[in-house]
């Protein structure tokens, strides 16, 4: 029988063979209490010089304050590796004048509230991002995604394609366009624990049909 997931609560999800947590990789649903910030449930960061337990939302998104008018939404099952940050909308300035200056945000009387940019970054279901991507403004990418180590992310990302690059371009689809439609309906990542805990075998595999089997 395939383990059970460590429980969603966790703060340190990974068990080290010595029996201790390893510190370095956390659910961030767990750790993570952010007006303008939303995980899904079993999506994890690693750090290899991980912040304070409070300390994970500003080190993924440095840009995304209390007060900020964007959100960033990441999905579950998500896996973001050392070094991924999220420059959220609440860092760019105004493009339409003479000047980039952010003169308002030196002035305490208009700096909250001034925001020129307030798209929303969104993140789908079972993404990994890996080693130092960035993710821009106003990004939105979709369920099952791959994203290259170093890649930087901007604008619509389809459903389970690779990303690599500054730019970040598409590089293939993951799977045929049938196979990703089965995919999403199925959305596996909804089930309870212990189904998709059944359905481990199926999912390393990439057996569709095993899974379609599986689901409740």
């Amino acid at each position: 029988m395939p383990a059970p997931l460590p429980g969603a609560e966790l703060a340190h999800p990974i068990t080290l063979p010595n029996g201790s947590r390893h510190p370095g990789t956390v659910y961030l649903s767990a750790v993570i209490d952010h007006p303008r910030m939303q995980v899904g449930a079993y999506s994890y960061a690693s750090d290899f010089d991980p912040p304070a337990q409070d300390g994970w939302a500003q080190r993924l998104a440095p840009y995304l304050f209390e007060f900020s008018q964007d959100r960033l939404q990441i999905g579950k099952f998500c896996q973001i590796a050392h070094g991924v940050r999220f420059i959220g909308s609440s860092a760019n300035h105004a493009k339409d004048g003479l000047t980039t200056f952010p003169f308002a945000v030196f002035d305490p009387d208009t700096m909250i509230g001034y925001q020129p940019d307030t798209r929303d970054t969104v993140v789908g279901h079972d993404v990994w991002l890996g080693y130092g991507a960035l993710v821009l403004p106003g990004a939105r990418i979709g369920n099952g995604v791959i994203v290259g180590a170093g890649a930087v992310v901007r604008g619509s990302v389809p459903d389970y394609t690779v990303v690599a690059g500054n730019p970040g371009r598409v590089m293939r689809l993951r799977f045929e366009p049938e196979q990703i439609a089965r995919l999403n309906a199925l959305a596996w990542w909804d089930w309870p624990p212990e189904r998709i805990v059944a359905a481990r075998e199926a999912l390393e595999a990439g057996d569709i049909a095993a899974l379609e089997a599986l689901a409740p």
